[in-house]
């Protein structure tokens, strides 16, 4: 097996939990026969999103880069939010 082997590998991985993340927000939208978004869309976005952008980043990619890389901020403070949110709820 060789490096660009498992970097292919990663690529696919991180396109798997990219995608997952839309077969959670139909599956949690259609048990709830309404559009939500769980926190598991979230973490699947932050995982597929890092991992696609170790893969762009060894392409030398810079448009793969710069759309994964901005997207880690939007997943990241989504999750930041959530986490405030159930904090005051608890408080």
């Amino acid at each position: 097996m060789t490096e660009h082997d498992i970097w292919l590998g990663i690529g696919l991985l991180g396109q798997a939990l990219f995608s997952t993340r839309f077969l959670v927000q139909w599956l949690a939208s259609e048990r709830m026969r309404r559009s939500v978004v769980p926190n598991a869309f979230w973490w699947f976005s932050l995982a597929g999103g890092a991992t696609l952008l170790a893969y762009a980043l060894w392409r030398g990619d810079p448009v793969f880069v710069l759309g994964q890389g901005l997207g880690l901020f939007v997943y990241l403070r989504n999750l930041m939010l959530i986490r405030r949110h159930r904090r005051s709820v608890a408080a």
